[in-house]
């Protein structure tokens, strides 16, 4: 850093850096200023959407429980309105158990289907990818239902894919395989209460 002798050199170099530098640090406030101006504009945004997404799930949720499937077409409207929100994945997952319910597998395959692959959140992921084996295990998409199971990679569903695997082997034929299945899925942490009896039904 230079020295100056006197107050006026000093005054003078400040000058003399603010001609040089002055138009860019006026710039910088303003884009700073700008930039966190607008980062509050959005964070608002994003909470006013996030809202009115909740508020909306919460109607269509109502709507559903007060009429079943026929409050269905509201339900996919709400779903197509918000399509980039877990709310709409959630709205999705239910629509489908009432679709399943009322006996229309293939539209719940395909909201399972959407869901799973609209999804973010990798808690709902594995969830998602399990209803949807067990419907095709429904439909008798066994081959279908075996291979989104082996992307369940999560321990904690250990237990409910080799059960789910078991009855895919069972519904085949395939007594042995099944069996060998359900004393897997006895091993693990989320074994289900209904294992031991399907196991002393094969020992029969």
């Amino acid at each position: 850093m230079e020295l100056y002798d006197t107050e006026e050199q000093q005054v003078e170099a400040i000058k003399d850096w603010w001609k040089e530098n002055g138009k860019a640090v006026i710039l910088g406030a303003v884009i700073g200023l700008g930039g966190l101006f607008g980062w509050r504009y959005y964070q608002q945004s994003v909470t006013t959407s996030q809202e009115a997404a909740s508020e909306s799930y919460t109607q269509a949720m109502q709507s559903l429980a007060a009429k079943g499937i026929d409050a269905e077409s509201d339900l996919q409207g709400f779903i197509d309105s918000n399509n980039k929100s877990e709310y709409a994945v959630l709205a999705a997952m239910q629509l489908a158990k009432v679709q399943v319910e009322a006996g229309n597998l293939d539209e719940a395959l395909a909201q399972l289907e959407w869901a799973k692959n609209a999804t973010q959140d990798a808690a709902l992921k594995p969830l998602l990818t399990y209803r949807l084996a067990r419907l095709q295990t429904e439909q008798g998409l066994y081959d279908n239902a075996l291979a989104e199971l082996k992307t369940i990679k999560a321990e904690s569903w250990a237990g409910r894919v080799a059960e789910l695997r078991g009855d895919i082997s069972l519904r085949s034929g395939d007594k042995e395989a099944a069996y060998a299945a359900y004393t897997e899925a006895q091993q693990a942490s989320d074994a289900s209460q209904t294992l031991q009896m399907k196991l002393d039904d094969l020992a029969r």
